[in-house]
């Protein structure tokens, strides 16, 4: 079994997927950002209209579609960020710190609350 592939790899996949269909002078950040809440939307769309175990079997039994449709949202998202010099792993790895600080542990376990439920009042800046 082959290893599987880095984000900087899948990114070089995807341009030279769009380089060789001219497709670039076509993404702009707008359309992008566009297309990637789209294609989230198709993934939401799976679960249209189902609960609990009729979902759990629906998606079981549509495996594939959703690894297409998560793969869509996984392009675009690669290509933002490659276009809009992101570097996605250093972001993704900056963003789950914040969120360990707007969600402690000890306060955030086994709930679903809004971070705001876990925010701890701060002395005012001028005090």
């Amino acid at each position: 079994m082959t290893p599987p592939l880095t984000l900087a790899q899948l990114t070089e996949l995807l341009l030279k997927f769009r380089r060789d269909r001219d497709w670039e002078q076509f993404h702009t950040a707008k359309d992008q950002m566009l297309s990637l809440t789209l294609e989230a939307a198709e993934v939401l769309e799976l679960a249209q209209w189902r609960e609990g175990d009729a979902l759990d079997q629906h998606l079981l039994q549509s495996k594939e579609a959703l690894g297409d449709e998560l793969a869509d949202v996984l392009n675009w998202v690669l290509l933002i960020a490659h276009d809009q010099k992101i570097n996605i792993a250093d972001a993704m790895v900056k963003k789950i710190a914040k969120n360990a600080i707007k969600y402690p542990i000890a306060e955030a376990k086994g709930r679903a609350d809004k971070y705001t439920a876990y925010q701890r009042e701060t002395p005012d800046a001028g005090s």
